[in-house]
């Protein structure tokens, strides 16, 4: 048990004070345990949060609310990777270090963990993650291990590849991954099958064993099989939580209790292959120059019960996953694709948000109703523009852009972040071959349906706050001071500014972006701008939504693919008084908060946060071998690329137009030395100041593309793509160890673009 921290002197204590404190506590320091150990109250507890905030602006310390620590330190209690074994010890790094951060994650030194009655557990070996305490000495980091965390299957999904001696190695089809498995226990897998292993002893030289055989590496299923298995994606549903969803499914809507809003043409747009509709809209002018709204969404809570398999269920998963051949859903189909879903001419329940928008744009007048509805039309993006487009639109649809006019007109007033980055999306035939990788047009289609869903978020809020009830807010935060001072000093090597010394606001980075009229440049800037944005979270404490520029933002408005979502509407039916009992023993009665739920917010919105990054990185992840896969055929062509990225081993180049990160080692660039200027994102040849920087377009031609790891390589236009096996690389034909099976051993026998089923479409926000 960790002791509590030492109560210090009462008052106000200075920033070296309340750094001491956070260092020296022996359990994770908040705001709540520096005021206590303070003794502060009223005032005091405000300036102290003013005094925690300038301290994060001045680099001093890093974390949130409910625990700091030291600027590029650790958290007192964290997730660990082990990476190495020293004289011994395990020592580790944390799990989540940012990629991108300015420095090198710091090294902890594992004592020894032992069990419950001081047992011993068998030793942690490299590769393992634990839950531990950490804490900083003069002479490093340690950190107690509190339990072993279950293994993640990275790595341990290959292709099977048998080399001449007869044995069988297991090919990583993860791109971290730079070395093959031998395998021990092949069971009925062939060479070339993808396939599940895991391993078989304690050391990474015992091998492992096939416990999946997954089939052809190009199949159909097998890149969204890949992501699923690399990054433990929960996809089977157990039989109880089908049956409760069944169940579910046959709850009876009650007219007396909902508010009737089958009259209104209410509209559904969505893309056009959208598999669920979990959110409709209709306006009408309210004859004062303004439009009264409704915004519904599909009710969930009222089929998912806190507490229920269901809700267990749901929230294990967080969110659904989108792939190009498939959804990964949060809810049984049962739920997500029909029963909750808004379809054209079917009843259906929803919880309605009623606002007014008034004529400057400005909404107010929330209400919050369960209500039935039938939607009048599911429509796609491109048809609802297109009618738009011909200047004689039906009139649900003038009154919606009309509407949607005066909310653009506020949202240009507040002037949130404008960044327009192209979106990849991957177009799939009927036969599931891969048609085209093209960037996803924006219409204001897109547009109408975004900003009505973040005034339905904005209301979700300020009704709850106004209710004095718990909410989920989604909190994306003023960027860090360093990340402004690395912008800052990366927009200096262009001969442009960025001051410090001011309020920090999305307006600035939108002018200074206005300021850019070289196209390209922009687009470099508007990388460099994204890339110094903190990562949006869910939390029960507000922090703002910086990005959208607004003081409370939930999100409200898609229950279906979102636990979060359904939190906020739990949230709603107690604040509101809409609660609709079930039938007696067939599921849970209440469809508000339970008090459980109530209690552990921040809990539940840290792992629902979790989980949303653990998607992101999946779906990325497959867009990438997507791209990889359909450049695999085009090894030696020459492409128009922008430099993305610069390191001390090389540059990262996209192709234009189309996607796809690939790396130039700096060993393909020539003889002479290269220095890397980080602060410049360049690298500089010594001797005929050549220079590779972050936003220049250059022809490279294809040296190697791996669909199995959507890892590409290019070499400068005048190299043989040769280069990378002449310096001691093999390009992904026949290389065994760095993520691909040999030529010719793929099940099919082809090595051209897999196949996958149709695309399941844009989500909103």
């Amino acid at each position: 048990m960790a002791k509590r921290p030492t109560r210090r002197p009462e008052g106000m204590p200075s920033k070296a004070q309340v750094l001491e404190f956070i260092q020296t506590s022996s359990v994770p320091a908040g705001k709540r345990e520096i005021a206590k150990a303070f003794g502060l109250k009223g005032q005091e507890k405000i300036a102290l949060k003013k005094l925690l905030k300038d301290m994060a602006e001045e680099g001093m310390i890093d974390g949130r609310k409910t625990a700091f620590h030291r600027m590029g330190g650790v958290p007192k209690v964290t997730v660990l990777r082990v990476i190495e074994i020293e004289d011994g010890e395990p020592v580790a790094v944390p799990d989540n270090w940012a990629p991108d951060a300015p420095e090198k994650p710091p090294r902890l030194t594992l004592r020894e963990m032992k069990a419950k009655g001081g047992k011993r557990q068998p030793a942690l070996k490299r590769g393992d993650r634990v839950l531990a305490r950490t804490e900083e000495r003069e002479s490093g980091w340690v950190a107690y291990p509190m339990k072993k965390l279950p293994a993640r299957t990275e790595g341990l999904m290959g292709v099977v590849d048998i080399d001449g001696s007869g044995q069988a190695w297991l090919a990583p089809v993860d791109k971290r991954v730079r070395s093959s498995a031998k395998i021990v226990e092949l069971g009925e897998a062939e060479e070339g099958d993808l396939v599940i292993a895991e391993r078989v002893g304690r050391s990474d030289r015992s091998g492992v064993k096939v416990i999946e055989v997954v089939g052809d590496p190009l199949a159909p299923k097998s890149f969204s099989l890949i992501a699923i298995a690399k990054h433990g994606i929960p996809h089977v549903f157990p039989d109880a939580v089908h049956e409760e969803a069944r169940r579910a499914a046959e709850l009876n809507l009650s007219e007396k209790k909902r508010e009737d809003l089958r009259h209104l043409p209410i509209v559904a747009i969505d893309p056009a292959d959208a598999r669920d509709h979990d959110d409709a809209i209709w306006a009408e002018p309210d004859g004062k120059g303004g439009y009264n709204a409704v915004i519904a969404i599909a009710d969930v809570s009222f089929y998912v019960r806190p507490g229920s398999a269901l809700d267990k269920e749901a929230r294990k998963r967080g969110n659904s996953v989108y792939f190009p051949d498939r959804v990964v859903p949060m809810l049984p189909e049962i739920l997500s694709a029909d029963v909750c879903s808004l379809r054209e001419d079917e009843d259906r329940a929803a919880m309605v948000c009623h606002m007014h928008i008034d004529a400057e744009g400005k909404t107010g007048n929330y209400r919050f109703t369960r209500a039935i509805v039938r939607i009048h039309h599911n429509i796609a993006y491109e048809d609802a523009q297109a009618a738009v487009d011909t200047g004689k639109p039906p009139e649900y649809l003038a009154n919606l852009w009309g509407a949607w006019k005066l909310l653009w007109d506020a949202r240009t007033q507040r002037d949130p972040l404008n960044l327009e980055l192209p979106e990849r999306r991957v177009v799939l035939n009927e036969e599931g071959k891969i048609e085209e990788i093209a960037v996803r047009e924006r219409l204001d289609a897109h547009r109408v349906v975004e900003d009505f869903m973040i005034a339905a978020n904005v209301a979700a809020a300020k009704g709850l706050e106004a209710k004095t009830a718990p909410v989920v807010y989604r909190n994306h935060e003023t960027p860090s001071r360093e990340k402004l001072i690395a912008l800052r000093d990366y927009m200096a090597t262009l001969n442009k500014k960025l001051a410090l010394g001011q309020v920090i606001t999305p307006s600035l980075f939108n002018r200074m972006l206005k300021d850019v009229s070289d196209e390209a440049e922009k687009t470099q800037v508007m990388e460099a701008v994204l890339r110094s944005q903190t990562q949006a979270y869910y939390g029960p404490a507000n922090q703002g939504h910086f990005g959208l520029a607004l003081g409370s933002y939930a999100h409200f408005t898609s229950p279906i693919r979102r636990y979060s979502d359904l939190l906020v509407h739990r949230a709603l039916v107690d604040a509101y008084k809409l609660e609709q009992p079930a039938p007696p023993g067939s599921l849970p009665d209440t469809t508000g908060l339970s008090d459980k739920d109530r209690k552990s917010l921040q809990e539940i919105s840290d792992a629902i946060s979790q989980t949303e990054r653990r998607a992101m990185e999946a779906e990325r992840d497959t867009i990438d071998r997507y791209v990889a896969a359909w450049l695999s055929g085009r090894v030696g062509e020459t492409f128009d690329t922008r430099i993305t990225g610069v390191q001390g081993f090389g540059f990262f180049a996209t192709i234009v137009g189309l996607g796809g990160d690939g790396l130039v080692p700096i060993s393909t660039l020539g003889g002479e030395y290269f220095r890397h200027d980080e602060a410049a994102q360049s690298l500089i040849g010594e001797k005929s100041g050549t220079t590779y920087t972050s936003g220049d377009r250059l022809k490279l031609k294809l040296a190697e593309a791996n669909p199995l790891t959507g890892a590409l390589k290019f070499v400068l236009e005048d190299q043989d793509s040769s280069a990378i096996e002449s310096r001691g690389g093999r390009p992904f034909a026949n290389r065994r160890g760095a993520g691909g099976p040999k030529k010719g051993k793929y099940k099919n026998g082809k090595r051209g673009r897999p196949g996958n089923i149709r695309h399941q479409g844009r989500r909103k926000k």
